[in-house]
């Protein structure tokens, strides 16, 4: 398929639909910005994409404490280069921290700059540090994105060392599903490397950057995916032998020996995971690279994803286990209390211990013991012996008029209720920003007094237009069964509808409409109970809310339609 591409976002679009370049300037996005993040644009080796020239334009003259738009106010320069600037700043109207790109309108990469961001503000996506604002005013162009204050950058994560197989699974997982979906919309990132990949508390891996970096820098490719593709299978090489895998050094990481090649990450390192080093070679084959054990090379980021489908799933380590300290008797429990200490060297002969109860308390106590167990199995055999009687008389009766047998629901067998473990869970958002992601874990952490929530909407109690629904989508470890669902909420009054889905990931890639209906239910307290209507076996659930009831004003937000959930478990 050919592929095409330029410096700002504009490739090959393999999904048929519209880009979303064609939308660019239509709309821009805003969302809530909850994290920090360090941008450190440095031009480092990455062995694909090119550049052009710097614009002729001179950097804006500057300095903290400057604000655009009356809003944002700018705190620190963490980048100047190639006439533009990069700054983590201050929202002063909704008090958040945010990140800023400036460069003058009259740049030579501003146009394409502001068509980036517009590209990247629409997809919405939350793998991605969403771009909040893309504005030019006053002989300036300036992108708004989010700044991550949880996250970590791979470059720092590396510097201690290489990832777990499970962390490097996880990384080019999310990071390969959510570059395969960005393509699909048409949208490049061609700047992909260990600065732009971030993972946050939770352990989601977020991307910063999409397409904007690329139009900062003017860089553009003819084979984008390939070029994106690619720089996965350079994130999980390094993530898995802390070296570059080229022979210049970049990102704090050493290269590979000149004139050896690329050689696969297992050869490079011992006790790496031989699946997890096959599949960054066969990303990494677009480079010229021979593909090892003769696997296919993934040239796609759709491809790569495919191929991490079918790789076995990699669990995470379980938790060492550390045996308490064997306990310890104090002199005065052993005897000694009060007597010289041994001379050292002298060996002590250890005193037998004496036989238990052998004074005339201890006889008296094990007569009553012996009384009483006798008594107590004398009854217990006669009323053994009683139900029997007359469990045979009943059974005589029953088998003249009917057959029983062990499923039989007046037998008692009733089948027990599992407790199903909830490991993991992700904002999901259809369009549009997430509501609080950093705050999904309080859902399951058993603490009634702490919860995730909604944004307040003008309208209710259905969300919609604003949106089609909010929710969460719950990882349970392995393919399970759901009989039931409690919720726990905190706002009563009007409704509250919510709805389970089965779904096939914690970023799903099918639309709710495409998902199988577990159950719904509607509650105007603040707990609701869905029973499944339907059964079906899944590993992913994906908690729903279409309709939230109107709420008073607090320290997260003013009075509107919005709900929060508190606790949630399931059953099985």
């Amino acid at each position: 398929m050919a592929e095409r591409s330029t410096a700002a976002v504009d490739v090959a679009d393999n999904s048929g639909d519209e880009p979303l370049t064609a939308q660019a300037d239509q709309s821009t996005a805003d969302g809530v910005a909850q994290n920090r993040e360090r941008d450190t644009e440095i031009d480092e080796a990455q062995g694909s994409g090119g550049t052009e020239g710097p614009g002729k334009a001179s950097p804006p003259e500057l300095h903290s404490g400057h604000k655009l738009a009356r809003r944002y106010r700018l705190e620190e320069c963490v980048t100047r280069l190639d006439g533009f600037s990069s700054w983590r700043a201050v929202d002063e109207k909704l008090r958040r921290a945010v990140g800023v790109h400036i460069l003058p309108a009259d740049h030579s990469r501003a146009r394409s700059v502001l068509a980036a961001a517009r590209s990247s503000a629409l997809l919405g996506d939350p793998r991605f540090v969403q771009v909040l604002d893309a504005v030019e005013e006053n002989d300036l162009v300036y992108v708004v994105h989010e700044w991550l204050p949880d996250a970590v950058e791979l470059t720092t994560l590396l510097a201690s060392g290489p990832l777990e197989p499970h962390d490097a699974y996880q990384m080019v997982s999310q990071i390969a599903s959510a570059m395969a979906a960005a393509h699909r919309e048409g949208l490049a990132h061609l700047r992909l490397n260990p600065n732009a990949v971030l993972r946050t508390s939770s352990g989601q891996w977020r991307i910063r950057g999409l397409a904007v970096n690329a139009a900062l820098r003017g860089i553009s490719s003819d084979t984008p995916q390939r070029t994106d593709t690619e720089a996965v299978g350079a994130l999980l090489y390094a993530g898995l032998t802390q070296r570059w895998p080229y022979e210049s050094d970049a990102y704090g990481l050493s290269g590979l020996p000149k004139d050896v090649g690329l050689i696969a990450p297992d050869q490079v390192r011992a006790g790496v995971h031989r699946g997890l080093s096959e599949l960054s070679m066969r990303a990494l084959a677009n480079d010229g690279a021979t593909a090892s054990r003769h696997e296919s090379p993934c040239t796609t980021p759709e491809e790569l994803v495919k191929a991490v489908g079918e790789m076995p799933r990699i669990r995470p380590p379980e938790p060492a286990f550390t045996a308490p300290p064997e306990y310890q008797r104090t002199t005065y429990q052993q005897g000694t209390y009060g007597r010289p200490a041994p001379h050292p060297g002298a060996t002590q002969p250890v005193p037998a211990p004496p036989a238990p109860l052998q004074s005339r308390t201890g006889k008296a106590l094990k007569w009553a013991v012996s009384a009483l167990l006798i008594a107590a199995l004398g009854l217990g055999s006669w009323q053994l012996a009683d139900a029997l009687m007359d469990s045979g008389n009943k059974s005589d009766d029953t088998n003249k008029t009917q057959t029983t047998d062990g499923n039989d629901k007046n037998g008692g067998n009733t089948k027990p209720v599992k407790s199903i473990t909830i490991e993991n869970a992700q904002e999901y958002a259809v369009e549009g920003s997430l509501q609080a992601p950093e705050d999904v874990k309080n859902t399951y952490d058993s603490n009634s007094s702490t919860y995730w929530r909604t944004k307040s909407y003008n309208a209710g109690p259905k969300l919609a237009p604003y949106k089609p629904g909010v929710g969460i989508v719950y990882e349970l470890g392995s393919a399970q069964t759901i009989s039931t669902a409690t919720i726990g909420l905190r706002y009563g009054g009007n409704h509250t509808t919510v709805h389970l889905y089965a779904t096939d990931s914690l970023s799903p890639a099918t639309s709710v409409d495409g998902m199988e209906e577990i159950g719904t239910a509607t509650t105007s307290g603040t707990s609701l109970t869905v029973k499944a209507s339907k059964k079906p076996k899944t590993q992913y659930v994906l908690l729903w809310i279409t309709d939230v009831p109107k709420a008073p004003g607090d320290s997260y937000s003013s009075a509107g339609y919005k709900q929060a959930v508190t606790d949630v478990k399931f059953t099985g």
